[in-house]
């Protein structure tokens, strides 16, 4: 997977200057909020008198929503509300299309995106599931087009996977990541297209387990609610799936597949799932773990997150407390 500076874009051609947000929904408004926060001048663009009625209420609230989370930068961005296309399409460094998840619409929009904007502008979609290539069929002219896909909401939770199609240049890939990056977000980018990318693949695994254990009379929604918010959802907030399971086995990686694995394998089977954790899969798992975590030891990083964990599960509790 391709790594990226996130000092690699610098804005330095004033003709191409301006984020172009389609649809002032609840996504929209986030983004909107978030790159005026850094910066940029922002049109906001919504058909709809209704939303655009209540786009600037929503901005702010997600301004107050960044600045409880002291992500706020306080730069002197500006955000302009429009029912339509206009002339800050030509003034575009990123266009980010907000729609419904309809594919008809999100074909019609991207075939007028691509007619009317310049060849420098990037063009992206906040899908949730539809693909790039789904939208843009013809590969020739998916070159600068990608999926960027936010976590809701994207003003406080800075994450953007980043889905090329199979015509998506490289070059396109790294701009828009390093735009991503230069307002405040995290990218995770995808080697090549798939459905659900990587968020909704792995909160789907998890979902389509927590419904088959309610099928089966195993548990009931509350207690699987409750494994998730008391048990992994602390661990994995701080290290995630991997690196939780490193940290919690003598001998990390290598030996938690060994001890689990075939305990992970029986049950996927049982689920009719291929589970195949070969070694040479393990070991690339390992190496990127021991590269991520470069001089410090794991023993240094599990004492880190004994006291992460802590803090973290003592502010839960407060909110739980004093916030239902």
């Amino acid at each position: 997977m391709r790594t990226m500076a996130r000092e690699r874009f610098i804005l330095t051609d004033t003709k191409y200057n301006r984020v172009v947000i389609l649809g002032a929904g609840f996504i929209g408004i986030s983004f909107a909020a978030v790159f005026a926060d850094h910066g940029w001048p922002v049109t906001l663009i919504d058909p709809d008198p209704q939303q655009r009625d209540k786009a600037t209420d929503g901005i702010a609230q997600q301004r107050e929503a960044m600045a409880l989370a002291g992500l706020d930068k306080g730069l002197a961005g500006s955000v302009e509300v429009v029912d339509a296309l206009d002339h800050a399409l030509k003034q575009a460094t990123l266009v980010i299309e907000c729609g419904p998840e309809n594919l008809d619409m999100k074909q019609e929009i991207f075939a007028q995106l691509l007619s009317s904007t310049a060849s420098e502008t990037l063009l992206v979609t906040a899908s949730s599931a539809i693909r790039m290539s789904q939208i843009v069929t013809d590969p020739a002219q998916q070159t600068r087009c990608l999926v960027a896909h936010p976590v809701n909401p994207p003003a406080v939770l800075r994450l953007i996977e980043l889905c090329p199609a199979p015509g998506t240049s490289p070059d396109a890939v790294d701009r828009t990541a390093a735009l991503f990056a230069g307002a405040g977000f995290e990218p995770a980018i995808l080697a090549r297209e798939i459905e659900g990318f990587l968020l909704n693949r792995l909160q789907g695994a998890v979902l389509r387990e927590a419904y088959r254990l309610v099928d089966d009379g195993i548990a009931e929604p509350d207690d699987i609610d409750r494994v998730m918010r008391l048990g992994l959802g602390p661990r994995w907030a701080l290290s995630g799936p991997f690196e939780t399971v490193e940290l919690n086995t003598p001998g990390g990686i290598a030996a938690h597949a060994a001890r689990m694995g075939p305990a992970y394998q029986r049950m996927g089977e049982q689920r009719g799932e291929t589970v195949d954790w070969s070694a040479p899969l393990v070991a690339r798992v390992a190496a990127a773990r021991d590269a991520a975590r470069g001089s410090q030891t794991v023993a240094e990083r599990a004492a880190w997150r004994s006291t992460a964990v802590a803090k973290l599960v003592g502010l839960r509790d407060h909110l739980m407390r004093s916030d239902g």
